[in-house]
This record gives structure tokens, sequence and C-alpha cells, in this order.
């Protein structure tokens, strides 16, 4: 069976705003700061945090990923989400239509946010001359093989492609922690 090795990137909770949101929870005219940049290019963790708060409970320095997205979007393990009360559906990033919605508080003020609550979907960033290689396509789904004392088997893990990513494996840290993977350790992926 052909296979190819992707690394992992395991991603904490977090929080993608819109610039609207950014002036709302950290004042007029703010911007992001940056403080280390991401796996896909042109992506970065932000010195900037927020508490998350949900029907049962709050969540304190949920971490801001930048740059400004069109939509505000919180991605949780699925741990996360008993302590919050939410209920979010897995989902890819962006795919917000009839997911929960939170409470986010910063620094200069509070939004509620109507949706954009999601578990994300485990998924591959590649590009398309990647995916061509492997004769995947945007939307596929692929079987990752997890090896050691607590290995298995990621099913369904999502294809991703566009000129703009790097190669990489995202997953939670509810699934990392499953596995225990670490940052950049390498996994097959099958190709049947």
């Amino acid at each position: 069976m052909a296979s190819f090795m992707v690394p992992v990137g395991i991603s904490n909770k977090h929080i993608h705003l819109s610039q609207a949101h950014i002036e709302e929870l950290f004042g007029a005219g703010h911007t992001l700061t940056k403080t280390k940049d991401l796996s896909q290019p042109g992506q970065f963790a932000c010195e900037e945090t927020v508490t998350l708060i949900g029907p049962k409970g709050s969540m304190p320095g949920i971490r801001v990923l930048g740059p400004a997205r069109k939509a505000s979007q919180v991605e949780l393990a699925a741990t996360d989400t008993f302590k919050l009360g939410v209920k979010p559906p897995v989902r890819d990033s962006g795919k917000l239509a009839e997911t929960p919605g939170i409470d986010v508080e910063g620094p200069k003020g509070k939004v509620h946010l109507d949706e954009g609550v999601i578990i994300a979907a485990r998924h591959i960033h590649m590009t398309p001359e990647e995916a061509q290689k492997y004769s995947l396509k945007d939307g596929d789904h692929v079987r990752v093989v997890v090896p050691g004392v607590r290995g298995g088997i990621f099913d369904q893990v999502l294809i991703r492609v566009s000129p703009n990513y790097a190669l990489d494996m995202h997953i939670d840290t509810d699934e990392g922690n499953a596995f225990s993977l670490a940052n950049g350790m390498q996994l097959e992926v099958l190709l049947d």
C-alpha cells in the first residue's frame, strides 16, 4: 500500500477574530501582536488572550491566533466543551453555520458570538503539487497510522489543499494525548 509521511501539529484551544471583534475586545485601531509563527505560512500566535464564557463556566487565557479573519471562530477540544457547557460539532475550519455561540471577553470589551464554536476536524494541509503527487484533492479523506505503544489509526482525516499551505497534519489536544503524540512527530498517511 502506498503511503507518505507527514509531521503532526497539536492545536490547543484558541480563537480567530474578525478585525471588528479585535477592536471591540482590545480597543479601537488595535492590531494583533505576533509572538510566534505557526506551521502554516502567514499564521501566527498572538500576545493577546481572551476569556470564553459559556453557559456552565468560563475559560481565561484563550490564545488569539492571527491574522484577523472574515468571521470569528473558536476551536476547542471536546474536553474543553464540558467546562464551558457548549456542544459544538466537529467541523472544518470556517464552516460555522448552525454551530453554537459563546461570549468572549477582552480587556476593553465583550462580544457575543451567535455562532462559531467548533471542534476542528482533524486535517492535513498540503500544496496542490503535493496533492497531485499523492493523487489527492481538497475534501478527500485519508487514514493516518500512529506507531508506538499507544498507536492506532486516525480515520476520516480531511485533506485541505492550497498553494498557501505547508505539509502538516493538525489534531487537537485530546487526540494528541490519546495517542501520546508530540508536535513534529512523523506519521504515515495511507493511500488506499
